[in-house]
């Protein structure tokens, strides 16, 4: 596996690259090492400003070449976002390189660990997070999917879908706690009460009365974490008991 030294000296070593490349106006460092937040198995995240007349897509390709005749690094897919483009890798030890240009005039923090190294970054309006309401109607829409699911016997596109009513739930859980929900970046540091309460929503086996199980205990704590939605919530319970029942 890689070690911090590793990271740190592909980290360096790409700066270096873009201090080389005059069509590359500013940088930063985003995600946990934009602020000592990194550990030991953080990834290595860091985005660029492209000279908006410069083809954006041409600096990425000669980018992605640099870092595979340098680093050994496969490409293993590209996250268009807005104006940007994202490109993640995967180097030599498992370390993960996520790398992303968007042009000058569009350059900016668009979260809150985002760290300027070099150049300069226009001000933007942060990405909003989820609604509590957007959350707590997926998970609905889930649980449905589920149980119709175990009824045509296809149990495990039912786990499928009872993982993601457990996903939504904890994603409220999270978003009550003011913590962060992404990813399941949260849901470690969520009360032990919270957790040991979801842990039967866990499928043991892709059976039709574990699938059951899990999807009523998925189900339950949905309810308990709707508090942002209280009223959508007393709507659709009566619904949701049936759904589960039996």
């Amino acid at each position: 596996m890689f070690s911090v030294e590793q990271r740190n000296q592909i980290h360096d070593q790409v700066l270096q690259l873009a201090a080389s490349d005059k069509r590359v106006v500013a940088g930063a460092v985003v995600g946990s090492l934009a602020f000592d937040e990194a550990d030991r198995w953080s990834d290595l995240d860091l985005t660029f400003a492209v000279a908006d007349d410069q083809p954006m897509l041409d600096v990425l390709e000669d980018w992605s070449r640099s870092l595979t005749n340098q680093f050994g690094a496969v490409q293993l897919f590209d996250l268009p976002a807005g104006p940007s483009i994202y490109r993640v890798f995967l180097l030599p030890g498992c370390l993960q390189f996520d790398l992303s240009f968007t042009p000058a005039s569009q350059f900016g923090a668009i979260g809150p660990k985002f760290k300027l190294l070099f150049g300069q970054a226009a001000e933007k309006v942060h990405v909003q997070l989820p609604s509590a309401s957007l959350l707590f109607g997926y998970a609905v829409h889930h649980a449905v999917r589920a149980r119709f699911c175990i009824e045509r016997g296809r149990f495990w596109q039912a786990e499928y879908w009872i993982s993601g009513v457990r996903d939504y739930a904890l994603n409220l859980a999270c978003r009550r706690r003011g913590l962060t929900a992404a990813h399941g970046r949260g849901y470690d540091d969520l009360p032990v009460e919270v957790r040991d309460r979801f842990a039967k929503s866990l499928v043991s086996s892709p059976e039709r009365t574990h699938l059951l199980a899990a999807l009523r205990c998925a189900v339950e704590g949905l309810l308990l974490e709707s508090e942002e939605v209280e009223e959508m919530a007393r709507k659709i319970k009566p619904q949701l008991d049936q759904l589960v029942a039996g």
